[in-house]
């Protein structure tokens, strides 16, 4: 794991731990690797409970609740999806935040609309939620460290905005 992850992922804790405040993510191509940055933290079950790793459709409609028609319209990797996977995630663990990203790492997979490297996120928490479209460029290893580095980069600043303000 690279140092600004592990940066990242500690004052995440740091910040939670702080407000007594929890998050959760729901994980599809990142395949858990949000999750294990953030139980490297040693303390880290005092705000990470859960977390879910939904790679299969199937898996985000009967865990998370995602709409089966949704997924078959939009398609895994859409902004409605991730919108659904976050909120299937924060009730399904009672955190106060959530996380989630769903992409297409490569090799394979991609299409002209969806080309490998197109991650989509949804961080929501008290206040709203917010989605995000990235194309990484890279290596199957290198979209899914990029899109954990966005996912806790972006986390970071919601946590913290919110508990300043």
């Amino acid at each position: 794991m690279n140092s600004t992850i592990s940066q990242l992922s500690a004052e995440i804790g740091k910040t939670l731990g702080a407000h007594n405040a929890t998050v959760t993510f729901a994980e599809s191509c990142t395949g858990g690797g949000v999750a294990h940055a953030i139980t490297a933290v040693p303390g880290s079950s005092a705000w990470f409970g859960s977390g879910f790793v939904t790679y299969a459709n199937s898996a985000k409609h009967k865990i998370l609740g995602v709409s089966s028609e949704l997924l078959d319209a939009q398609g895994a990797v859409s902004e409605p999806v991730v919108v659904q996977m976050a909120e299937g995630a924060v009730a399904a663990a009672g955190a106060d935040f959530g996380v989630a990203i769903s992409g297409i790492a490569g090799p394979g997979g991609g299409t002209a609309e969806k080309p490998v490297g197109t991650v989509w996120f949804c961080w929501t928490g008290p206040q709203g939620s917010l989605t995000q479209k990235h194309c990484f460029l890279g290596d199957r290893a290198e979209v899914r460290e990029q899109a954990i580095t966005i996912c806790l980069k972006q986390l970071l600043q919601q946590v913290t905005g919110y508990y300043t303000v």
